[in-house]
Parts: structure tokens; sequence; C-alpha cells
């Protein structure tokens, strides 16, 4: 039976990583934090209803940096230029595009392609680019200013919120540079021993975070880096 409930865990993608209660209360305050900010901006710039779409797509964003602080899809860069490549794509294509259910695909298409070749992937994004081609009327009247406001100033009051809120708990300094220059004051040995699926579920579990990758593919980066260094044990 727990061979079958395992299974059926491993199918459905479910985690064997544990996080502390401190950490999820802090992810939960954090979203709080930043989802008030952007409440503020967007409702005085916007008015209450013209706000919500852009609202939801920032709320996606919140998930991220608050609860996935150290992952790569939540870092400075792909936060800002995937909010604001997205939401010129999003633009562009509602003034092109005249049938919105063509500008509204081809909008979070494109966004994505824009987004993998500047290396700024951030998947709420492409809700960006969706509220730009469906947010209504007042979305629509903003044209090119949509970007600038309430993209960019959203994404400026949640950026400085992350960097501010995360800074204050060791373990969650953001953005994720900051931990790695603090951790260059550690001298760390590296031993290339054979490493086991329970090892990594371990050694994450001590990172008290939401990593955003899975152990399995943690063992594939390791087999393919020793693998690179020490050659024979694979052959």
């Amino acid at each position: 039976m727990r061979r079958l409930w395992h299974g059926v865990c491993g199918w459905l993608g479910v985690e064997a990583i544990t996080v502390s209660h401190t950490e999820k209360i802090v992810s939960l305050v954090g979203g709080f934090a930043g989802i008030l900010g952007i409440m503020c901006v967007s409702w005085y710039t916007l008015g209450e209803q013209a706000g919500v779409p852009v609202i939801a797509s920032m709320g996606a964003s919140a998930v991220l940096l608050f609860a996935v602080p150290h992952g790569p899809l939540s870092q400075p860069w792909p936060l800002i230029g995937g909010h604001l490549v997205s939401a010129v794509v999003g633009v562009s294509c509602a003034k092109l595009i005249p049938i919105d259910i063509l500008a509204a695909s081809l909008a979070v298409g494109v966004a994505i392609g824009v987004m993998y070749y500047l290396r700024c992937i951030h998947p709420p994004g492409g809700a960006t680019a969706l509220v730009a081609v469906i947010g209504g009327h007042e979305i629509a009247e903003l044209g090119y200013r949509f970007v600038l406001i309430p993209v960019a100033l959203n994404v400026a009051v949640i950026l400085m919120v992350a960097i501010v809120f995360n800074y204050a708990f060791a373990w969650r300094r953001y953005p994720v540079y900051v931990t790695r220059q603090y951790g260059k004051s550690v001298e760390t040995k590296y031993a290339y021993d054979i490493i086991e699926h329970a090892d990594l579920v371990y050694a994450l579990s001590q990172i008290d975070s939401f990593i955003d990758v899975s152990e399995n593919d943690l063992l594939k980066i390791y087999e393919l880096a020793t693998k690179r260094r020490h050659p024979q044990r694979y052959d």
C-alpha cells in the first residue's frame, strides 16, 4: 500500500521536501506585504476595477518572490524583464490584431519566446501579456503607458518589498546573489562521492526553503558533473 501511495505521489509530482512552519508563515506574511503594496499602487493609478486584472498578474509574482525567493524564475531580471517585455508584446498585439482571441493567444506565445531569448522567463509575464489584450477598456486606453503605469511601477514596488522583507531573514536573502556572496566567505570542500536520493532529500530539508527543482533533477545534474570530473567511474 505504501509503495502504491509513493507511486501515486511521484506521478502527481508531490515533493517529499519538508519546509518548517516558520518558513511557511514568513512566505505568507511576505506575500501579504507585497500584494498590499501592489493593490495600493494599482487602485490609486487605475481605479479599483481596472486594477484588478493587473493585481492578478502580480499575485503570481508574489508566490515566486516570497515562497521561492532563491528560484531562478524569481530573480530581479526575470521579474523586471518578464513583466515589461510581456507588457510591450501584449499592448502591441492588442493594437495590431483586431481579433481578441488571436491577439491574446499570440501575445502569450510571443511573450514566452521573447522572455526565452532575453533570459528573463517569469511565468506571471504571460498573464501580463494577456491582461494587456483582454484587460478591458481602461487598460486599452492606456496603450503603451500600460508598460510604465501600472506594470513597471508595480514591479518596482514588489521588488523593493521582496528585497527589504527577505533581508530580515538570513536564510532568505534576496536576490540570490546576496546569499552567494555571503557564502563565499565560508570554505567548502568538495568530495565527489556517490550521492543517493535520500541524501539529497535530507540536504534539501536542511535548507528550510522551497527549492524549485526536484531531487531527481539534482541527481541527474550531479551525475553529469561527476561524470565529467571522474569519467572512469562511468566506463
